[in-house]
């Protein structure tokens, strides 16, 4: 029987990162949830932009993203929205990601959550911060992208 396709569905995307950091190498994790958060992940209730990722004791965790519970999720369950998210990663990317971070200016950033085949998975960035000048740099891109778009559509009529 034939393999079916990987899917890949975007719920979240953290664009706040691509603004403020510099990425060097990209990881897919997997995410250790409860029943009410994929629900809610399932419609959309998640927020990344405050999020960051830790190493403690040789494991990943995902703090500061939240994941609003729905109005309909179980009496019997008193959902956290900021709660703690273990990461699923191999021992040997997470020894090497623990070496890389204890280095200067890097850091453990979520870019996105996404569906693959069923699983949500959290992709994160081993990143380093930008300065003040990277910053205005990348705003004085985007802009320049923006004025030839708007040129070439305008030329376009």
């Amino acid at each position: 029987m034939a393999k079916k396709p990987e899917t890949l569905s975007r719920i979240a995307d953290n664009k706040k990162a691509a603004f403020n950091y510099f990425f060097e190498e990209r990881h897919e994790a997997g995410m250790v949830l409860h029943g009410w958060e994929v629900k809610a992940l399932r419609e959309g209730k998640v927020q990344l932009t405050d999020g960051y990722v830790v190493i403690r004791e040789g494991e990943l965790y995902l703090i500061g993203c939240q994941i609003n519970p729905l109005k309909t999720a179980s009496t019997h369950v008193s959902p956290d929205a900021v709660r703690t998210k273990k990461l699923l990663l191999h021992k040997d990317e997470i020894k090497r990601l623990t070496a890389k971070v204890e280095q200067k200016g890097y850091t453990l950033v979520p870019l996105n959550l996404h569906w693959t085949n069923g699983r949500a998975k959290c992709e994160i960035a081993l990143a380093k911060g930008k300065a003040e000048h990277d910053k205005r740099d990348t705003i004085k891109e985007r802009e320049g992208k923006r004025e030839v778009e708007r040129a070439m559509k305008s030329r376009h009529r």
